[in-house]
């Protein structure tokens, strides 16, 4: 008989024999930590309830979207009322324009914005509206980069493709693969490079300004600001991939931290307020190269859908009126140091890269500055510590190459308790 203590592994049972490996996005299975993953009911202010009635300090927070912690008030509220309308129109909504209005004015670089549904959709329409604006072919990424499940991006990445040992997805045809060219981050000799030996041939450069899905890596002082003069120089497009760091270090993202302004954006997860969303923007005159005005076409049929955006509105709203970004700073450096000084008393190798409310976890000797790096460090201490800290009720990103993140919900007893948690657990392994 069924009981609540083992309800997560019947359903896991009955997932994987519906659903491929049981789950519907490949990290969630805990392939690279080993173990069952649990099922969640329903989750509040800092906290998820699993399916087996365990309460859990949460520091994945939808992977992003729940700054604000889990069903605050104000947008349960929101799409409360949004629901009373309708769910879907096929046309446009008022509710477009106030959030159009909102990213263009948090957002440094965006002068026009277009919604769509998911993080990969907005760098995929960047990555085809670059091609479009100059005419050119090659792509530059960077490896431990990730930008969702594009082809053309699908290279060397992060997130579940790194976590899965798979960063070259079966699927993509060399063809496809020939025209993207694959960086070590935080090199920009490399750029430099591969603009000289590949002449009027870049469209355009992608990154994550901080990459978050191999772990957290900071760029090096003046390494933003120097792909942006070989952009300019190159006449490429420079686009940043804000689908993380937009709206949660900063109200216009890493952008408005470090001055560094790309041609495009691609923003996601905080705008949908944990609804489906995604967005892009940037230059009027390259965003104007979209169809129906221009020749690059990208539609979709629930972009700008009414519930999304009142929970983004509302989410965005919070943001301005409360400004919660030296909390969450304070917050980020709360764990960090928790985490740091049980290492360091316990003799563990430790990295614990952290920006505002962004940490993540590397048991090694030296910081972390690129893909190599990232991978070189110790994926076994990580899954020991991983199960530590879930044993104790804390949730965290369950692979060694995730970022971790924290919501104005972890102020006060949880957070507290959760550094306590990793301080046991350090000292457990």
């Amino acid at each position: 008989m069924e009981t609540s203590a083992n309800r997560s592994e019947t359903l896991f049972s009955q997932a994987r024999k519906l659903i491929p490996g049981g789950v519907n996005s490949p990290v969630r299975a805990f392939r690279s930590v080993g173990g069952t993953p649990f099922f969640t009911e329903r989750a509040e202010g800092a906290r998820l309830i699993t399916a087996d009635g365990v309460s859990l300090i949460d520091f994945v927070c939808t992977w992003g979207p729940a700054i604000h912690g889990h069903n605050p008030p104000e947008i349960r509220a929101a799409l409360e009322a949004a629901l009373a309308d309708g769910t879907s129109f096929g046309t446009p909504n008022p509710r477009e324009v106030t959030m159009a209005e909102l990213i263009t004015g948090m957002v440094p670089s965006v002068e026009k914005v277009r919604m769509c549904n998911s993080g990969t959709e907005a760098t995929m329409s960047c990555v085809r509206l670059a091609r479009g604006h100059t005419g050119r072919p090659k792509i530059i990424k960077f490896a431990g980069c990730y930008h969702g499940h594009v082809d053309s991006l699908l290279i060397k990445a992060g997130s579940g493709a790194l976590t899965h040992g798979q960063p070259d997805s079966a699927g993509i045809p060399e063809s496809v693969a020939r025209d993207t060219i694959v960086l070590p981050f935080n090199d920009e000799e490399s750029v430099r490079a591969a603009f000289a030996q590949n002449p009027d041939r870049i469209a355009g450069v992608i990154l994550e300004p901080y990459p978050a899905n191999v772990g957290l890596i900071p760029p090096r002082p003046g390494y933003l600001q120097a792909v942006r003069d070989l952009c300019s120089e190159g006449g490429a497009v420079l686009i940043f991939d804000e689908v993380m760091t937009g709206f949660r270090l900063a109200p216009g993202g890493v952008q408005e931290v470090t001055g560094v302004i790309p041609d495009l954006t691609a923003m996601g997860k905080i705008i949908g307020g944990g609804l489906p969303v995604g967005a892009f923007g940037g230059r009027a005159d390259i965003m104007d190269r979209l169809s129906p005005d221009g020749p690059v076409y990208q539609a979709g049929t629930l972009s700008g859908n009414p519930l999304a955006m009142a929970a983004g509105i509302a989410a965005l709203q919070k943001l301005r009126a409360e400004q919660p970004y030296d909390r969450l700073e304070k917050l980020g450096q709360q764990a960090r140091d928790a985490l740091l000084e049980a290492a360091k008393t316990k003799g563990l190798p430790l990295q614990v890269p952290q920006t505002g409310s962004m940490f993540s976890i590397f048991f090694a000797d030296h910081p972390v500055t690129n893909y190599e790096e990232a991978t070189q460090s110790d994926a076994s201490l990580f899954k020991r510590f991983f199960h530590e800290c879930l044993r104790r009720g804390v949730y965290l990103a369950p692979s060694p190459f995730e970022t971790c993140f924290i919501s104005t919900a972890h102020a006060g007893d949880d957070l507290d308790q959760a550094c306590a948690v990793f301080q046991e657990s350090l000292r457990a392994l």
